[in-house]
């Protein structure tokens, strides 16, 4: 009988793990930019939030609390141009990756249904379909993919792994085809508010999506804007009756947002100022990363926005990745995120000053 697990992919980062050997050899110690994981403290407005709800001994809520509503809708209306969003609109979710993996099952899509997401993307998209049994669909214009059949339509910008960010009038367009037949439409918009030479704007902004927030959702994250990957903390935004449906099912699964992390949360989406010292340091980290790339030889495409260095030698991703883990950095080879990354890898700036500093060095 088949397992679930015969359903999907090798896990990825399970191919890296002799070149992190190789790299962590060096005389000089690993430098890892693989992963995108937040190295910078939890601000202490956040920290202080999550200690003073610590004694919850209560089961919390899956709808979250009132506060933690009011500011998942008023963040949505401030930083992303939402309006008439309301406590139904909003949901908050254990962590963006959990509810990427598992919300084709959560809707109820199975065998005959399709998903489809941008051909270079976050592996999960992928792994949410086949753990649900329907078709994942790789487009490159998600306007030229055949309607028939197909359920969920997943956006992602900025992008993960190339920093490519979609304008209003092509966002706006691929909402207006996704309503005409019929298909829900998720936005994965994690990335937001780190766009360095674009300004990205979210599905729900109103010249998107028309004021209407019918057939879309947007998927947010505060791993990365608030350095807390840890808690994981992420919501959803849009579609009432789309959230309503998906809170009736997470009642049953018992998928709780800790009550310590809801208060951590609002904490969070509450202050713009450590968002604005954590964009300075990432800023900063990716200028150094990336004259370095370019003077080793690599070219860096779109980037624009995100976490991450999209950056290419012409060569197949697997012999980049080995020459710099022979000089002690890590990177993740570019078709992790699909066969069409395959001589690409990505670059990611979430190290420590030092530890990029170093890399900087080791590249020249």
């Amino acid at each position: 009988m088949p397992t679930l697990s015969s359903r999907l992919p090798q896990f990825p980062w399970d191919r890296l793990e002799p070149y992190q050997a190789t790299a962590a050899a060096h005389p000089g110690g690993l430098v890892d930019l693989s992963v995108g994981t937040p190295v910078d403290p939890v601000p202490d407005v956040i920290q202080r939030a999550l200690a003073d709800a610590a004694d919850r001994p209560g089961y919390p809520t899956v709808w979250g609390t009132a506060e933690l509503r009011d500011a998942l809708v008023g963040w949505c209306a401030r930083r992303l141009g939402a309006r008439g969003l309301e406590h139904p609109g909003v949901l908050p979710v254990v962590g963006s990756k959990e509810l990427v993996a598992w919300l084709p099952v959560q809707l109820g899509l199975g065998p005959g249904d399709r998903v489809a997401f941008p051909r270079l993307a976050y592996p999960t998209y992928e792994v949410g379909a086949r753990l649900a049994g329907a078709e994942p669909v790789a487009y490159d214009e998600p306007r030229e993919v055949d309607p028939a059949g197909l359920r969920l339509l997943w956006l992602n910008s900025p992008s993960n792994p190339t920093g490519r960010v979609l304008d209003a009038d092509e966002l706006r367009r691929t909402v207006a085809w996704a309503r005409e037949h019929g298909v829900l439409l998720l936005s994965d918009e994690c990335y937001l508010e780190l766009g360095w030479e674009a300004d990205p704007v979210s599905v729900l902004h109103p010249d998107v999506c028309g004021g209407s927030h019918a057939g879309i959702v947007a998927v947010h994250s505060l791993s990365k804007r608030s350095n807390l990957a840890g808690y994981r903390a992420a919501f959803l935004a849009g579609d009432a009756g789309v959230l309503g449906e998906l809170l009736a099912i997470r009642k049953h699964g018992g998928m709780m947002v800790p009550a310590p992390v809801q208060a951590a949360t609002v904490a969070a989406l509450g202050d713009d100022a450590h968002v604005a010292e954590q964009r300075e340091r990432y800023a900063a980290r990716r200028a150094v990363l990336r004259a370095a790339l370019e003077g080793h030889g690599f070219r860096v495409e779109h980037s624009e926005a995100s976490l991450y260095l999209w950056a290419t030698r012409d060569e197949p991703c697997w012999e980049t990745v080995a020459a710099l883990a022979e000089r002690g950095i890590l990177v993740a080879p570019g078709d992790f995120y699909g066969p069409a990354g395959a001589r690409f890898v990505r670059v990611a700036f979430t190290a420590t000053d030092a530890a990029v500093a170093a890399a900087a060095q080791r590249l020249r």
